[in-house]
Order: structure tokens, then C-alpha cells, then sequence
């Protein structure tokens, strides 16, 4: 990613940053030096010391005082807890959802997983799908209009995306199972029943923490997880 000047700089810094961190160019447990940081983006270190805290609210760098900010680790048992964490904010996303949505807001919601649909055809980019999935997210935030909820899903995003670049070719060739978590919770979400789409969402968190934890640990077997039915 080339490094360009913003109108919000300190913003722009930890975009950098956090790619740097998801795509594996800094390894979890690395160091993130402030002046060296500033110097390679002829930027002030105030400006990154502002993007660290912005990277530590997105789950990517620790920071620890007298030693400075660090990536976080991304092993199984922290990739289990963020999975645990992430899955239970968007069951209380979609709850929400399912008692406030109206009728005009149904075109909304459907044109977004619409988007995630056509992604998941042909030659799949799984960081668009990725992408697409998290508008569908942010529809579903805006109807909810709970902001503390918005904040926290919004917070999670990128170390969600983090898993992704790591288990994207374990990811790639199941994306039918993608296509019917979307199915079966577009059906539920618009029918109004809770049970049914807390059932998938966790049946389809469940597997993706598997994907996850074969990617971290290959040599290990990860335990199978029931299919979910559409």
C-alpha cells in the first residue's frame, strides 16, 4: 500500500498501519516504533502516537507504558476469544434488527446482501466478500441506531479482517457455507425469528473459528462443526 497524505492524517496512519498488521508484514508481538514510523512517513510521531491509540481501540497493537506499542498476538487462544466476543455483538445486532426494522428499510438490507451474494460467485475475492459483509453490517447498525453497539462492531472490524487474510484460502473453498449463512439469516431476520437467527449466526461463528484455528495451528485437527441448514 503506497503511504499518501490524508485530510485526517492520524486516521490515515493507523489505515496504514492496520494493513500492515492484517497482512502479516507485522507480526504479531513486533515492535511499532513511533520515530521510525514517523520518519518513513515524514509525518510527526504526535500523528502516530494518535494512530496507536486509534490501531490499540481496533484490537491490533498493545500498548504498554515505558515500552511502547507492540501488535497484538493473534494465536488460538486470542482468535477464540475475538471470534467468542464478535459473535455475541452481532447476535444483539440482529436481535435488534428483527424488532425494529420496517417495511422501508427491507429494500435497504436486501440490496446489501444482494452485494454479498454476487461476490460469492465465480472467482470469489474473499476480502470483497469480506468487504461486502461488513456494509451488510453497517445497514444493519444504522436501522438499529444504537451507537454503543455501532462503536464496538465497528471497533472489531479490522482484527476481524486480520483472521481473514490469514485463513483466506481455507476461507475461499467454503464459501458455499457463506452463501447459506446468508440465506437462512435473510430469511430469519425478515420472518422475525430470533431463535432461528441466533442459531445461525452462531452455527456459522463456530465454523469460521475452526478455519481460524487450523490456519494458526495446520499440524493440529481441528473438531468438525454441524452443517447449518439454509
Amino acid at each position: 500500500m503506497e503511504f499518501q497524505v490524508p485530510n485526517t492524517l492520524a486516521e490515515q496512519i493507523a489505515n496504514y498501519l492496520a494493513e500492515q498488521i492484517m497482512t502479516g508484514h507485522v507480526q504479531p508481538g513486533q515492535r511499532i516504533h513511533e520515530a521510525k514510523v514517523a520518519a518513513e512517513l515524514q509525518v510527526s510521531r504526535a500523528s502516530v502516537k494518535e494512530a496507536l491509540y486509534t490501531l490499540e481501540r481496533w484490537h491490533l497493537v498493545d500498548i504498554t507504558p515505558r515500552k511502547g506499542a507492540a501488535a497484538t498476538w493473534l494465536d488460538a487462544e486470542h482468535a477464540s476469544e475475538l471470534y467468542d466476543v464478535y459473535m455475541h455483538l452481532l447476535q444483539m445486532l440482529v436481535e435488534r434488527l428483527i424488532d425494529r426494522w420496517q417495511a422501508p428499510d427491507r429494500d435497504r438490507l436486501l440490496a446489501k446482501i444482494e452485494q454479498v451474494t454476487r461476490q460469492l460467485t465465480g472467482d470469489a475475492n474473499v476480502l470483497a466478500v469480506v468487504e461486502a459483509s461488513f456494509d451488510v453490517m453497517d445497514v444493519c447498525c444504522q436501522v438499529v441506531g444504537n451507537p454503543y453497539l455501532t462503536e464496538a462492531l465497528t471497533n472489531f472490524k479490522p482484527a476481524v479482517s486480520r483472521t481473514y487474510y490469514l485463513s483466506a484460502d481455507r476461507y475461499r473453498q467454503d464459501l458455499k457455507r457463506t452463501a447459506q449463512f446468508f440465506s437462512g439469516l435473510t430469511q430469519a431476520v425478515l420472518s422475525r425469528d430470533k431463535p432461528a437467527a441466533s442459531k445461525h449466526i452462531q452455527g456459522f461463528f463456530e465454523h469460521q473459528r475452526q478455519l481460524i484455528l487450523q490456519a494458526l495451528s495446520p499440524e493440529a485437527e481441528a473438531p468438525t462443526t454441524p452443517v447449518e441448514s439454509a
